[in-house]
């Protein structure tokens, strides 16, 4: 089939899914805006897919170039996008089109409007929506859209390439002392909680453990220094995998974090982790207490309190958890990612 994209910043898990596609044969076009300065990854597309720049399209060029490729299916990012709306609206009750959200229902009064609207906004460009896990399927369901029509496990880590991995840790003769931080240096990704818990307990008590963080953004050059911390900016998947190779556990202290698809990467690669209850696949992808812990957003000392108790663990019971992270892991994948499409496109046929 030919299946368009109308997306926002690509990511190279995203990618992993489209070469599924490409690999069983679908034609992929993807529109994509600009490249996000704080995550520059550099993508290796495969043979036939076509990327086209949307700052190259004003809203009748793109519905003309859509017109043009004549997709059997439309999966487009939210709803910001004005021109990616009337695109959907053109072909809504031709072909299948989806909406993909990250977005959890909160209650807010911002989303009661969208409620309010949805019959308008959004119904009338889309068929379906796709959405990543649990707390998504409840705001899809709040905005009107059947039960039916909702599909979850819209973001999937690139699978094949994090899970041989584990065995760094899951056949660890000894368990990393490392902790890994991978995100962007900003508020939201709560790292001077992360900060103020690892100083404190390397002033209350002697450990061996460090703490490696990986990343870029805004407040890099207010990193904290400290002689167990690491800071070893942006990396490419392919350095990412080198540094992973001598990493224990991961950890992310997340404010505000829809999804994370980071979470589902350190699982198939089978770290233990701590992480943040505001972090969406943390639904998914940790189970406390089996895989590692969950802390109270924006509380340090409970997040201290998680981080010793990893710290207190044996090897034994690392590469215990490090086990059950790996399963979890395994539990979705790009192959799966790229069945939603046969399923809804036979179904509309």
């Amino acid at each position: 089939m030919t299946i368009l994209f109308l997306y926002t910043e690509l990511a190279s898990y995203f990618v992993a899914g489209v070469k599924e596609l490409s690999q069983r044969g679908h034609k992929v076009h993807i529109v994509r805006w600009p490249v996000n300065k704080e995550a520059p990854f550099e993508f290796d597309f495969p043979e036939g897919l076509k990327v086209y720049e949307r700052n190259d399209y004003n809203s009748a060029s793109l519905l003309e170039l859509a017109i043009d490729i004549a997709p059997d299916i439309i999966v487009t990012s939210g709803w910001l996008d004005k021109s990616y709306l009337s695109v959907c609206r053109h072909f809504k009750g031709r072909i299948p089109t989806v909406m993909s959200m990250d977005n959890h229902w909160m209650g807010s009064a911002r989303q009661q409007v969208m409620r309010l609207l949805a019959p308008w906004l959004l119904h009338r460009c889309f068929s379906h929506a796709w959405v990543p896990g649990r707390p998504q399927k409840e705001y899809a369901l709040k905005l009107g859209f059947k039960a039916d029509n909702i599909q979850t496990g819209f973001y999937s880590a690139d699978v094949p390439l994090f899970a041989p991995e584990a065995h760094y840790r899951t056949q660890a003769t000894t368990f990393p002392h490392r902790f890994v931080y991978v995100g962007r240096y900003i508020e939201a990704k709560g790292l001077d909680l992360l900060f103020k818990a690892w100083v404190e307990l390397a002033e209350e008590r002697q450990h061996d453990w460090e703490l490696w963080c990986v990343g870029t953004g805004d407040l890099f050059d207010q990193r904290v220094q400290h002689k167990s911390i690491r800071h070893l900016g942006f990396l490419q998947p392919a350095q990412l995998k080198e540094v992973l190779r001598e990493a224990g556990v991961f950890v992310l202290p997340s404010r505000f974090e829809p999804w994370g698809v980071v979470v589902h990467e350190m699982a198939a690669a089978g770290f233990p982790m701590v992480v943040s209850d505001a972090v969406g696949a943390a639904t998914q992808f940790l189970q406390s207490g089996s895989n590692g812990f969950l802390f109270r957003n924006e509380d340090a000392n409970d997040l201290k309190e998680a981080l010793r108790k990893v710290m207190q663990l044996s090897g034994a019971e690392l590469i215990k958890m490090a086990e059950a992270s790996h399963r979890l892991g395994l539990s979705h994948s790009p192959a799966l990612w790229a069945d939603f499409f046969n399923r809804v496109v036979n179904r509309a046929l």
